[in-house]
């Protein structure tokens, strides 16, 4: 997924410049970059949490990272590419978290989670939860094929994107991605 410009009207190209002065230490364009990006970290991981309270939580978690870790952008793609990243990350981390905490309060509310019912599951910016538990799934033994996977089906970046983020051929991300499909179709199918 591209944009030309978030609704403040930061275009990319202002985003990357804000990012690399925050990357050097200036306090104010990191200020900057977080109440411009915001937005968009909101709507990534609202793709992910149906709940708004949740989708708020891992905002924040995500904003947190970055302004944390803006030091690992590489530089070399655009900066909202990685953000999509930690923003990803963010919600699949707070959605294992209230997994845990519902799991640890009710044993029973795994049973629950572990296979939504498909008419109160909910369907946002072409996700579900059973998607994620998939994911989870898929990570254990493939880890590799989880990020392109997600980027790509769940947030629809081109595999040029996805190649030039996590560093490997256009090839191998489209092979990775295939096979993560492969994966997950069964288990989004209650096909197990």
């Amino acid at each position: 997924m591209t944009w030309d410009s978030d609704s403040a009207g930061t275009t990319p190209d202002e985003i990357d410049d804000l990012a690399r002065r925050a990357q050097s230490g200036d306090r104010q364009a990191l200020e900057q970059l977080l109440a411009a990006v915001r937005p968009r970290t909101l709507n990534i991981c609202r793709g992910v949490l149906p709940h708004p309270s949740d989708a708020e939580d891992a905002c924040q978690d995500a904003l947190v990272n970055v302004a944390n870790k803006i030091g690992s952008w590489g530089g070399r793609g655009r900066f909202t590419t990685w953000l999509h990243v930690v923003a990803v990350n963010s919600a699949r981390s707070t959605y294992r978290r209230m997994k845990n905490q519902a799991v640890a309060s009710d044993p029973q509310a795994f049973t629950l989670l572990d296979r939504p019912d498909p008419r109160t599951t909910s369907v946002i910016a072409g996700t579900r939860l059973d998607l994620l538990e998939a994911m989870e799934r898929i990570e254990r033994d493939h880890p590799q094929f989880v990020e392109p996977l997600l980027l790509r089906d769940v947030y629809g970046m081109s595999y040029d994107e996805i190649a030039a983020h996590i560093g490997v051929p256009l090839g191998t991300v489209k092979a990775q991605i295939h096979h993560g499909r492969k994966l997950a179709r069964p288990m989004l199918r209650d096909e197990e």
